[in-house]
């Protein structure tokens, strides 16, 4: 896997996948992106209306940590528990995690590197309200007894990795939620709606990040 670090028009690092022609985040603010489509419009817009003690979060793509890191945050900033379970097939190199500039602390930092360094195929306690799974098995292959409360869609784009946004993987996704969990992506392509609304999920278009026309939060009713 060739990849290098890039800075973001925000200042925030992201990654370019030179085989895939492709970034990690919108070149735009990947710190921006991050924050809005999987924290403000994914995690902050369920705990309005779900005031339960735990929430469990699905995440397709782990990438360089970073909806992980800010979710970790998010939880211990408001003492909710968050069970994280992330899917990366390819795992990033240490030396390239290392040198993402997420972390404004010592703190933060160390954070930031449990994240990645933790055991891999096991639940670890990353932080007092914070645990994270991470695996290296794809979405067609993930098994697991547990249902979400919500799954953050950040695989690759369909144009750079369809398989991923199959209609089998996303009636799959609607199977792996609980009811009236929710899925939230950067993705707005009208296939993909079509096909969430075929896998059984309520579809809303809503403003995208950083100058982006759209973004999509999918409902399991």
């Amino acid at each position: 896997m060739a990849i290098k670090i890039i800075t973001t028009e925000d200042g925030s690092h992201s990654l370019f996948d030179e085989e895939l022609n492709e970034t990690y985040h919108s070149t735009k603010g990947a710190l921006g992106e991050s924050l809005h489509v999987f924290i403000r419009e994914g995690l902050e817009f369920f705990l309005t209306s779900n005031t339960g003690s735990k929430v469990n979060i699905l995440e397709i793509g782990l990438g360089t940590g970073l909806n992980a890191f800010l979710t970790a945050k998010v939880a211990e900033e408001k003492q909710i528990n968050v069970s994280f379970t992330s899917l990366e097939p390819y795992p990033i190199p240490r030396k390239i995690y290392q040198a993402l500039n997420y972390h404004a602390s010592e703190e933060e930092g160390n954070l930031f590197r449990r994240i990645h360094e933790d055991e891999w195929e096991k639940e670890n306690i990353i932080s007092d309200h914070f645990t994270l799974l991470k695996t290296t098995a794809k979405l067609e292959h993930f098994n697991t007894n547990k249902l979400f409360n919500l799954i953050y869609f950040d695989a690759f784009a369909p144009s750079k990795q369809a398989e991923v946004w199959s209609i089998e993987n996303l009636r799959k996704c609607h199977d792996l939620l609980d009811k009236g969990g929710i899925l939230t992506t950067y993705c707005a392509q009208g296939q993909f709606k079509r096909n969430l609304v075929e896998a059984g999920f309520e579809v809303e278009a809503l403003q995208g990040a950083m100058g982006k026309k759209e973004m999509v939060r999918a409902r399991k009713p």
